[in-house]
């Protein structure tokens, strides 16, 4: 099945259950038969800038950044502040540590700045790793960020 149909199941999906992991989504398109691996879903989580926010029945669950209109933008902003404990440069990397599981929710909104300094971002659980070709340009992220908190 093509990329798109599976995005728009994911969509489905999480609109209709509360999925708190990759691994859970994985389950969720196999029974669609949809022939997915936890690689291709972080890449669709991505592309579809998911984010984790509290659940009713499960601690987390992925959300949909629907829109990039500035309610959405205020919202992330907060986000960002409330989940952000560090931001810390050293030489060409900048590393954001989160409350747990907030790693790919903040830096969806390191990557809506899109901020010509980073060369590329990694998310993790609880952890972002920036990188930018120098150190100077990785000072210049991490006091635009500090300023969001």
């Amino acid at each position: 099945m093509h990329r798109n149909d599976r995005q728009q199941k994911i969509l489905e999906i999480i609109t209709a259950k509360e999925i708190d992991t990759q691994e859970e989504l994985c389950a969720e398109l196999q029974k669609l038969n949809f022939n997915v691996t936890q690689a291709t879903v972080s890449r669709d989580i991505k592309e579809l800038k998911l984010y984790k926010v509290s659940g009713n029945t499960k601690k987390y669950k992925y959300a949909c950044l629907e829109n990039n209109d500035d309610t959405v933008q205020s919202k992330m902003k907060l986000l960002f502040r409330e989940c952000v404990q560090s931001i810390k440069s050293a030489n060409n990397l900048v590393v954001i540590k989160t409350l747990r599981a907030n790693g790919s929710t903040a830096a969806i909104f390191v990557d809506m700045l899109q901020m010509k300094e980073v060369l590329g971002s990694v998310a993790g659980d609880d952890t972002i790793l920036i990188v930018s070709d120098t150190a100077e340009n990785a000072k210049v992220i991490a006091d635009r960020l500090n300023e969001f908190i």
